[in-house]
């Protein structure tokens, strides 16, 4: 284990690492309720040294994001005196380069050589390093990290920091009793600090048998899994408090921080337990969304609310850093603008104005291509008109919202009228339209059935006709008539 000075691992109380359980939001969760030290997840060598450190300002924090733009680990200010960054390895260079890419973010790196399962003893990480002193002695070297319960003494003279021991054996598993005993040789065969794991099956159920387990193994300080991963309120000592009120405290983390809504889940019906099948906990496991997951929970409006903060600060953030005035970005054009709802009357949007002056100068339908970035899930979108490309610089909360802000650069870019509250009447959108429904039915609602007549009345003249669907995909052409307008899309 490699630690800075300021982290001490004598008597404290640790979160144990979780594969799945130990993101963010636990890791926080647990500090409400008392934890000094806290463990991420086993992340993987490999996979940790493709990454890039990325500051994401909106969110307020630091994000380890791999080629294919997931976020496989990601931290924040307030843990980073406490959080331990838990890598599975066997290799010691890409150990060594891991620990140099997140040493300004945690307060310690730990190597897994305890794991007894396949995926990590498979490529020699977890248990498996256990049979292979040389290469144990090898990584400890180059990153300074934790042992188990063999050859502690020899690890021990490398530098590592502290040594967590979960008292099962390769073979053993959770269900299996825990070798209070053999931690407590290994506290007596060493000097520097023994964190006792896995005390939570049948001997850590409330805060006052954390006291009795570290006794009980004679070291230093205790790391529970288990029983945190049931109820976190474990490390209070005024808990256990109670599950639901657990839950709760939990899901705000997960929206606050954006967690990945099938992580958010597994981690809640792990706090379920023999409730899972409870009509929330059916609910929760046909989520699929943080806000689904929120509605179960009652907590929309808390989600909401968060959202649109998010949605704040990311346009402050970008509206201070990005100048309102027209850039090249290759072949595309593109302005600091976002869509604001209100700016706009209720029926009168700028893709419509866009849609009805291309109509008017016989162009082509403007076409919309949008991606959605997986760091934060927000949308960018360009539209393409008489051959040019068009797209806001900013990024949106809603494809809607992205298509337009497009539209609304190509607007300003060729000086064309948008349609906001308290323009002057440019005439391409006449005034029945402006003032709302006709006959029951949105102006939006209209030009898809122009369009669709437009098509049929081509294709009767075997002219082939090009259809945008809107919606990012490559134009097509029809070769027969359409069964029904439904099969057509704007």
């Amino acid at each position: 284990m490699m630690a800075a000075a300021r982290l001490s691992f004598s008597d404290i109380t640790a979160l144990a690492p979780m594969v799945r359980v130990g993101t963010l939001p636990m890791r926080l969760l647990a500090l409400d309720y008392g934890a000094d030290v806290v463990y991420c997840e086993e992340l993987i060598d490999i996979k940790m040294v493709q990454c890039q450190r990325v500051v994401n300002e909106v969110l307020e924090t630091v994000d380890f994001v791999a080629p294919d733009d997931r976020v496989m680990f990601r931290t924040c200010k307030r843990e980073k005196d406490r959080v331990v960054f838990q890598m599975g390895t066997a290799d010691p260079d890409r150990a060594l380069a891991v620990a140099r890419l997140v040493e300004k973010d945690v307060a310690a790196i730990d190597v897994n050589m305890g794991c007894p399962k396949e995926y990590s003893t498979k490529g020699g990480m977890g248990a498996a390093l256990l049979s292979d002193p040389d290469k144990i002695e090898a990584v400890s070297s180059s990153t300074m990290l934790e042992e188990t319960i063999s050859l502690v003494q020899r690890i021990e003279k490398t530098g590592v920091t502290a040594i967590a021991v979960h008292g099962r054996f390769k073979e053993e598993r959770p269900r299996h009793p825990v070798h209070c005993d053999y931690i407590q040789a290994v506290a007596q065969a060493i000097s520097i600090p023994v964190i006792a794991n896995g005390g939570s099956l049948d001997l850590v159920k409330t805060n006052s048998d954390i006291e009795e387990f570290r006794k009980a193994t004679g070291t230093s300080s205790v790391m529970l899994a288990r029983a945190a991963m049931w109820n976190a309120s474990v490390f209070t000592r005024q808990g256990p408090l109670p599950v639901e009120k657990v839950m709760e405290e939990y899901l705000k983390y997960a929206i606050r921080y954006d967690n990945n809504a099938f992580n958010t889940k597994y981690c809640l019906c792990q706090m379920l337990r023999d409730k899972v099948e409870s009509p929330l906990g059916k609910q929760v496991q046909a989520a699929q969304t943080n806000a689904d997951i929120s509605e179960a929970y009652g907590l929309q409006d808390f989600y909401q609310q968060t959202l649109e903060q998010l949605q704040t600060r990311r346009g402050a953030l970008q509206s201070s850093s990005q100048p309102d005035r027209p850039i090249m970005d290759g072949d595309v054009t593109t302005m600091a603008v976002k869509f604001e709802r209100r700016e706009y009357p209720p029926q009168i949007t700028p893709k419509m104005f866009l849609l009805e002056w291309s109509r008017k100068e016989k162009l082509e339908q403007p076409q919309y291509e949008t991606v959605q970035r997986s760091q934060d899930r927000a949308f960018q979108s360009t539209v393409t008109v008489a051959e040019k490309k068009y797209r806001s610089s900013l990024w949106e909360k809603s494809k809607k919202f992205a298509e337009q802000a497009a539209a609304i650069v190509c607007l300003r870019i060729l000086g064309i009228p948008e349609g906001r509250i308290g323009e002057e009447d440019s005439g391409l959108v006449c005034k029945r339209k402006r003032e709302g429904r006709m006959n029951g039915t949105t102006e939006e609602d209209v030009s898809k059935k122009r369009h669709v007549a437009d098509i049929l009345h081509s294709t009767e003249t075997s002219e082939p006709t090009v259809v945008a669907n809107g919606d990012g995909h490559k134009p097509t052409t029809p070769e027969k008539p359409p069964e029904s307008p439904e099969q057509l899309t704007l």
